[in-house]
């Protein structure tokens, strides 16, 4: 008996501490970081400067950085010159269950005066010079075996071929953007050129199998020989790291909160409205089937106060507030910005009454759906919100 009883103990001693752990392996925000190229396939290469190793170096200093804070769990695809197909290292990602990506690289050009940063996400870009930058990185396929039977029906040489490869191009893309955007508000505040005009969209290979807010960043022109030395010095490495760190802590501080992660505050990780028949057009109810959504609004008295919604996806398309379109759920409203359109539930000024809502959104089968709030018609963080 006393055997058996002290195995009781040793065995509820054992699941306390297998509970305690994963509980606190759970309220970790986990990042995944890329480092481009690798082995055999060096990237770019200029007057010594080699693109792989450039990569490696402020992937190792991010991770570096971001190791420091607790709560923060990094994964590398690569922490050596290896050589990793596309497809694996999203797959390194999305086993890991990553709440962000992140891939990093050098550009370069024949032209060598070309200079700056910049910063994508996946989107089906029209822009040539953007579609050259996806066309490059997605070149490296081909030094993988079987790429033809791996990635059936792309065409590396032709990155529109991807389209047809995916419904929702535009999931995790809301998230995306503003991780991109925070990247390079952080390259800015460097001094840094960003070239072009905002976040830029590109169909690259290595974000398109990532299912999580995704990002690939150009730290530079290695071709041009002033920015090229800076990218392959280690000032100029640990200002660029320091930049994508902050970044990144601030996309974690603004959606994950600054302290234990609350899973009512989790941005969303699958940003993906079911897709209708028509990809065009969404399939419109029968007329007398359905009973429009109006929008919640919330009776308060002062005008100034903090407002909560919850953001249940965001989409390209444009769809009817009617119910049968978000899982039977009526009070939905609609905000559009960046090409994107917000689908948002419920209206409160209560954050517990937020929460019940956010509850009750995830039990209609939006998992992924995640707070966010308003004040004086600015969106702001909800730990600013909680602040106030």
């Amino acid at each position: 008996m006393y055997i058996i009883n002290k195995f009781k103990l040793q065995l509820a001693f054992f699941l306390t501490i297998v509970s305690f752990v994963s509980y606190g392996q759970s309220n970790l925000f986990k990042v995944a970081l890329d480092a481009g190229h690798g082995a055999h396939d060096f990237g770019a290469v200029y007057s010594g400067r080699v693109e792989k190793n450039i990569n490696l170096a402020i992937v190792l200093k991010v991770g570096k950085l971001l190791e420091q804070n607790p709560k923060i769990d990094v994964i590398y695809t690569r922490k050596t010159d290896v050589f990793i197909d596309l497809i694996e290292r999203a797959n390194i990602a999305n086993r890991a269950d990553a709440h962000i990506f992140v891939s990093i690289h050098c550009n370069a050009n024949k032209n060598t005066a070309a200079d700056g940063t910049e910063t994508y996400v996946m989107g089906m870009s029209k822009a040539a010079s953007n579609l050259e930058a996806a066309k490059k990185e997605n070149s490296v396929i081909k030094l993988e075996k079987d790429y033809k039977q791996k990635y059936e029906g792309f065409d590396p040489n032709s990155p529109e071929t991807m389209i047809g490869m995916t419904l929702m191009a535009e999931e995790y893309l809301d998230n995306s953007i503003t991780l991109a955007s925070k990247v390079e508000d952080g390259f800015a505040a460097l001094g840094k050129r960003i070239r072009g005009e905002g976040v830029k969209q590109a169909p690259f290979m290595v974000l398109h199998k990532a299912y999580m807010p995704r990002v690939l960043i150009e730290t530079g022109f290695i071709s041009n020989p002033v920015e090229g030395s800076t990218l392959d010095s280690e000032e100029g490495q640990n200002d660029i790291a320091r930049a994508i760190a902050d970044a990144i802590i601030s996309y974690k501080n603004e959606y994950f909160g600054n302290g234990g992660m609350d899973d009512n505050d989790r941005p969303s990780q699958k940003i993906i409205t079911k897709p209708t028949n028509d990809s065009s057009t969404p399939i419109k109810p029968k007329a007398d089937a359905e009973v429009p959504a109006t929008k919640k609004t919330t009776n308060n008295k002062d005008a100034k106060a903090v407002i909560f919604k919850v953001q249940l996806a965001a989409s390209a398309k444009k769809l009817e507030l009617i119910p049968s379109n978000f899982k039977g759920l009526r009070d939905v409203s609609i905000e559009s910005g960046t090409n994107l359109y917000k689908y948002m539930y419920g209206e409160t000024t209560d954050y517990e009454e937020a929460k019940q809502l956010l509850q009750e959104a995830k039990s209609k089968g939006y998992s992924s759906a995640y707070l966010i709030a308003f004040k004086n018609g600015e969106k702001i963080s909800v730990q600013d919100a909680l602040n106030n």
